[in-house]
């Protein structure tokens, strides 16, 4: 009867590129987060520069995809590695989504969004340095990334508390403001565009928390 040797591929060198890959895809999302905070602070030509990164952003998602299918063997999880990419993915296309339906309803950023988005930029800068340190067999870079993580969650959690005073104000305005079409509509609009934004800190809650698990099973 024929020997089966067990199949392993520890021997197998780590394939590097995976992890560039990604980090060039975090790195084109942290520049469309800087045009997407730059159109919310009122710079109506960078909603352009917004969806330009995200493009971008899809044919890096694309290369880290490939390199997952040509590597023998990945420094961190290949699961984690993908699932961190689609999440990153998801960030950028939903601040692109935040900029076409203000500019389909005609509503230019707020104060609040200005500051929401300031804060998604934050965490963005958190998660890349995040995504940066992780690498096998943890000590030091274990505690640079999960710590960056946890920084990306408070701003996350900031944005959160903005999101609700923004609401907060907007479903109490001063009386002067109450009532008409306008109104409703004004109401109505900043309400999706601040639930939009909220969804991104819920998106870059769940990118720091998948960082954590990629770091804690590479220790």
């Amino acid at each position: 009867m024929p020997i089966r040797w067990p199949t392993a591929h520890w021997f197998l060198p780590e394939d590097p590129a995976v992890l560039e890959r990604l980090n060039e895809q975090v790195s084109i999302t942290v520049a469309g987060m800087e045009a997407f905070a730059a159109w919310a602070a009122g710079d109506v030509d960078a909603g352009d520069r917004v969806r330009e990164k995200e493009h971008e952003a899809d044919e890096a998602k694309l290369a880290v995809r490939i390199a997952l299918r040509d590597a023998f063997i990945t420094p961190v999880s290949p699961e984690d590695v993908f699932t961190l990419s689609q999440s990153i993915d998801r960030l950028l296309n939903d601040a692109k989504d935040v900029v076409r339906e203000a500019e389909v309803m005609d509503m230019a950023p707020d104060e609040p969004m200005a500051e929401m988005a300031g804060l998604v930029l934050e965490g963005m800068k958190h998660l890349m340095r995040a995504c940066e340190a992780i690498t096998p067999h943890g000590g030091d870079n274990f505690r640079s990334a999960t710590s960056a993580a946890d920084d990306a969650t408070k701003s996350a959690r900031r944005m959160e508390k903005v999101y609700r005073r923004a609401m907060s104000d907007l479903l109490d305005p001063p009386v002067e403001e109450v009532g008409g079409h306008e109104h409703v509509r004004e109401v109505t609009g900043r309400r999706e565009l601040y639930r939009r934004l909220s969804r991104i800190a819920s998106t870059i809650a769940d990118v720091a928390d998948r960082v954590w698990y990629a770091a804690v099973k590479e220790m």
